[in-house]
């Protein structure tokens, strides 16, 4: 009886013993999956990240393509960087008689002045030549901005508008403050309030919170003499400020590039290339002498 009980107990140390080792064997496939797994993941990443990198470098090369052409408007580059990876380049004018937001879209910094060309900028033999007069509107104001919030308010702007002729120029300024606290209780602004009004209109996906409509060089208008040049500075905060004014000339261009990879991975590069700016330490005093 004791040897029977002895040949029972072997037995189930047997069945011990397998299970043990399916354990050990199914803990081990477990983390060599797991390993394998991690490695495939990282090889596909780095394989994604430098194809990623071809593509945008191919898409700076097609900007830089595109700027190298003068006067190239729609499909302006195309072709090859290296190997199977290409580009594609447009360039689109940033049309002034319509609702355009300056810096190419970007939020203008508070005080980094921004320009409103009233003039064409492309002619630089003749830059003044051709004045403008009409309704210029000026669109400002960040989504989620509040007076009442002081941590969140919305930019106040200074506007200088240069008028007249090149041997006379004469510059007026206004100020717009949409926030009549700010006003009263901290710069004191000399603001003409009926400028100033809430926006609904969308331009390029953004709506501008307020709208100011200035007058520029036609009769009746506060700002005599057609318009040269307008300079718009915003202060306290960055803001998104668009501009819109019925023949306006072109404000600039917009690159659009794509780069796309030889395992069709694309990167889109987009860069807005303004006219040359006036610089703040000529401005406005000998700008305009022959």
């Amino acid at each position: 009886m004791f040897g029977k009980s002895l040949s029972g107990l072997i037995k189930n140390q047997k069945g011990q013993t397998l299970l043990v080792i399916v354990l050990i064997m199914v803990v081990a496939l477990t983390v060599g999956l797991s390993l394998a797994s991690r490695t495939i993941t990282n090889i596909r990443n780095t394989r994604e990240q430098v194809s990623s990198q071809k593509a945008l470098s191919a898409a700076e090369a097609g900007i830089e393509r595109a700027i190298k052409k003068a006067s190239c408007t729609g499909l302006c580059a195309e072709g090859v960087f290296s190997g199977n990876t290409n580009y594609s380049t447009t360039v689109t004018q940033v049309l002034g008689d319509l609702s355009f937001l300056l810096n190419g879209g970007k939020i203008v910094s508070k005080n980094d002045a921004t320009y409103v060309w009233v003039t064409s900028p492309l002619d630089q033999n003749n830059l003044w030549q051709n004045p403008w007069s009409g309704n210029l509107t000026i669109y400002w104001g960040n989504p989620g901005e509040d007076c009442n919030n002081a941590s969140n308010r919305p930019a106040a702007l200074e506007v200088a508008v240069i008028s007249g002729t090149v041997g006379a120029p004469v510059m007026t300024r206004r100020a717009l403050d949409p926030c009549p606290t700010r006003v009263a209780t901290s710069n004191n602004f000399n603001v003409d309030s009926s400028l100033i009004s809430a926006n609904s209109t969308k331009i390029s996906n953004v709506t501008p919170l307020y709208k100011a409509v200035f007058c520029i060089g036609t009769a009746g208008c506060p700002i005599a003499g057609k318009g040269l040049l307008v300079r718009i500075n915003p202060i306290y905060a960055d803001s998104v400020i668009g501009a819109a004014g019925a023949g306006l000339p072109s404000q600039g261009v917009t690159i659009t590039s794509t780069g796309t990879s030889d395992d069709n991975i694309k990167r889109t590069v987009t860069v807005f290339q303004g006219y040359p700016e006036v610089p703040a330490e000529f401005f406005p005093y000998i700008l305009f002498q022959p």
